[in-house]
């Protein structure tokens, strides 16, 4: 249903299922089952797979906030079936031309928090209130990202970590860890390890790949090379967690404490 009292443009393409409350800008793609509440935007480079919803005053395919940038470029912001932006979102488009900032699967992005330009959010990611994710970054599938939590520019957050509350990252966050304070590790996720139901020998297999990497030497790229290629971890979450320290652009990984 379409509220009388949406703004729908000629060009915006609805599903027939998607419910737009009044006072609702349309201008992008809105998958079946969608709900765009009340006074929430949806701009043209916008595409909503089916069933996201969109609360009150969120704004999904913005222009980047980059000076270089050309408001002519056509570029995009997807949002993944099943997720929810929640009041005042921000989801930016991309800055290249045919490029997308992506939201997955089944996330939640809470109120207030803000997907910058180019980003790549994986499935089933959680960014709490106020959460700020500079251009570029990387966020893998099922982290979680408390509120007020401010990360760098093509910062990548691996798969499964939990960053606490009000941190700065300007590093890399690895999988699987919990991050807090500006660029601090504390360990494992374990909490969320035995929620997602990983077994206990992948869990015990993860802390020896953990303390591979942060042993004696500091050289975390280094260290998880060696322990790949000795080939002692073999489960999926292990090699992940491994492998994340051997790309990135910001890449000194944190620091335990």
């Amino acid at each position: 249903m379409i509220h009388p009292l949406a703004a729908v443009c000629d060009r915006a393409r609805l599903d027939a299922t998607a419910d737009v409350g009044p006072w609702a800008l349309v201008e992008g793609e809105v998958g079946a089952g969608c709900t765009v509440a009340a006074y929430a935007v949806i701009k043209a480079g916008a595409r909503l797979a089916e069933r996201v919803h969109v609360d009150h005053f969120a704004v999904v395919g913005g222009d980047p906030q980059d000076l270089a940038f050309d408001p002519t470029t056509e570029s995009f912001a997807l949002i993944g079936a099943g997720t929810a932006l929640r009041e005042h979102v921000t989801v930016h488009r991309a800055t290249q031309p045919g490029g997308a900032t992506t939201v997955g699967t089944g996330c939640l992005l809470m109120a207030g928090s803000h997907v910058a330009h180019d980003c790549r959010v994986g499935n089933k990611v959680i960014l709490a209130n106020g959460c700020m994710l500079g251009g570029h970054v990387q966020v893998g599938d099922s982290a979680f990202i408390s509120g007020g939590t401010a990360v760098h520019q093509f910062c990548r957050i691996g798969s499964g970590a939990m960053v606490s509350g009000n941190a700065v990252i300007t590093e890399d966050v690895p999988s699987q860890v919990i991050a807090h304070g500006r660029n601090e590790v504390s360990g494992l996720n374990l909490v969320g390890l035995r929620r997602r139901g990983v077994p206990a020998e992948t869990v015990a297999e993860l802390k020896r790949a953990y303390h591979a990497v942060y042993g004696p030497g500091g050289d975390c790229a280094r260290l998880a090379g060696e322990a790949l290629a000795a080939g002692e971890c073999r489960s999926p979450e292990a090699r992940e967690f491994l492998q994340f320290f051997l790309g990135g652009h910001r890449g000194r990984f944190a620091s335990p404490r």
